[in-house]
């Protein structure tokens, strides 16, 4: 016997979203944030199911990587918060030897 073949082409999701990393610059209510990406473009952005159930906080002045829909790039799901950067004190505090 031979099996029917699948006419119709299986097109993945993720490849129309597109990743940015951004600031958040603005809390909103429920969730949802307003981030600044590295092309100074602001955009609305809400927290991802994966990030709500790991109870994990997102404040004013996180970066973040927020995915894009590239048939709407006004809003984004927020998929993960990035580590703050540490400076170290020798970096910051140089002092000028006499």
């Amino acid at each position: 016997m031979t099996e029917k073949k699948n006419r119709r082409e299986k097109k993945n999701p993720r490849e129309a979203k597109v990743t940015f990393e951004g600031l958040v610059t603005e809390a909103l209510p429920n969730g949802m944030f307003r981030v600044r990406l590295e092309n100074d473009t602001i955009i609305l952005g809400y927290i991802s199911g994966k990030i709500r159930s790991s109870s994990i906080r997102i404040l004013m002045g996180d970066r973040v990587k927020i995915e894009v829909s590239r048939y709407d790039s006004s809003k984004g799901r927020i998929i993960y918060r990035l580590p703050h950067r540490i400076r170290s004190v020798s970096k910051t505090r140089r002092i000028a030897k006499i």
